[in-house]
């Protein structure tokens, strides 16, 4: 069968099912994704294996220490996947909700009702665990998703798709709900953006390329997901201990990651007390800093940093330090260089902190906290298919209710249009 018919076939099965799945009740999903958790520890060994075969093609590949941590699973890992799909039980079926409804002049009911999208096309790349999440996100809201994976996760993804696909089966969900393209070919990931008879919305998540890739080439509606450089801006009115906890966590807790900072930003008035121990600390963690001619003047052995670094999403242990003259400067860095994900500022004073969010043009922005925090799971709301950073149906961290839209439904008892 030629890649093309291959293509069909499974946007085929998936249009089917998810005509199945705006259907089924919230019960029956539920007990879909306990299964899916019940299967993945289940099949841990398995998992595992197959995750091993992936992360020694990686070593051979020589992806960096940031890439093998994104495409590592471990039982922990496993297990956490797993925990995910029993909290998305706990949390309300957007999907029926009628969301407002109203009574015209003539008796009409007219009202708002939260409807599945249908099928989602997810393209991704390294992070086997978004083949979990995102299945079990979809599920939940009702729709049927496609899932290409990079050639990194390959036998991982595979192996997760099929373990979770049959144990969604098995407890009601119309096979076809849960779908993995099975080949690396860059041709299908193109074939999907064209799909448009079969997807009715498609999701990029990875790297720069990859999305401008997607969202400059796809006829099928592109839900996008951002590239994260994200900044933190230290004040002058900052406490300068909680700064350096701050910084040092959005950078190091995860660097791989597009909620982890990038860039950070110093105010020229405490630059020089603020500096020497927030390096030392960073430092400590393995990271390098590239830094502005005013920070090398504090810490002569940093490296210096070219335009370049202020508007890379390093996903790495590498971070731009620049000194800024006051909150105005900062905010225009951002500005010219952010890529509207998540922003922060560390402060004591209200209204700068204020000022702050209300100019900084962003999906997430923070006050005194960690840019680390965009996260679904975070914010309550479970996990999530991604980060928007567009200003349209979308934005921020998507979970349930981003993956629905609206159905206007009409009630009447025999009104005819005059």
């Amino acid at each position: 069968m030629s890649l093309e018919s291959q293509m069909i076939e499974l946007g085929k099965r998936a249009k089917k099912a998810s005509y199945i799945l705006a259907g089924i009740s919230t019960e029956v999903k539920n007990q879909a994704l306990l299964s899916m958790a019940r299967a993945l520890e289940e099949r841990m060994e398995l998992i595992l294996d197959a995750n091993q075969q992936d992360m020694d093609a990686g070593r051979a590949k020589g992806l960096s220490g940031a890439l093998l941590d994104r495409l590592l699973l471990t039982a922990e890992r496993i297990k956490e996947m797993a925990d995910g799909l029993r909290d998305l039980v706990g949390l309300p079926d957007p999907v029926g909700e009628v969301i407002k409804m109203w009574t015209r002049p003539n008796g009409l009911r007219v009202g708002r009702l939260r409807v599945p999208l249908g099928v989602i096309g997810i393209i991704y790349e390294a992070r086997p665990n978004v083949t979990v999440d995102a299945a079990g996100l979809c599920l939940k809201a009702g729709n049927a998703v496609i899932l290409r994976g990079g050639s990194e996760a390959l036998q991982s993804n595979l192996v997760l798709t099929r373990v979770i696909s049959a144990a969604a089966v098995s407890a009601g969900i119309p096979e076809g709900a849960i779908q993995l393209v099975p080949t690396t070919d860059r041709e299908a990931a193109n074939m999907m953006m064209t799909m448009n008879d079969y997807i009715d919305v498609l999701i990029p998540r990875g790297g720069a390329g990859l999305i401008n890739a997607v969202t400059a080439n796809a006829t099928v509606p592109v839900l996008k997901t951002g590239v994260g450089n994200c900044h933190t801006y230290v004040d002058d009115e900052a406490d300068l201990e909680m700064a350096t906890k701050i910084v040092v966590n959005a950078k190091t807790q995860r660097p791989g990651v597009c909620n982890a900072m990038e860039t950070l930003l110093v105010n020229e008035k405490c630059a020089k007390s603020f500096l020497p121990a927030a390096a030392a600390a960073l430092r400590e963690k393995g990271v390098e800093l590239r830094g502005c001619e005013k920070v090398r003047e504090i810490i002569p052995d940093c490296l210096p940093a070219s335009e370049e670094d202020w508007a890379t999403e390093y996903l790495d242990l590498i971070l731009a330090v620049k000194v800024v003259r006051d909150l105005e400067e900062a905010i225009d860095h951002i500005h010219t260089y952010g890529t509207k994900h998540s922003e922060a500022i560390i402060t004591n004073n209200y209204q700068k902190a204020m000022l702050f969010v209300q100019r900084v043009d962003a999906a997430a922005v923070f006050v005194n906290a960690s840019t680390r925090f965009t996260d679904g799971h975070q914010f309550g709301f479970g996990a999530e298919i991604g980060i928007s950073t567009q200003k349209l149906h979308a934005r921020g961290p998507m979970g349930l209710e981003e993956l629905t839209s609206t159905k206007f439904v009409i009630l009447g008892d025999g009104q005819i249009r005059s």
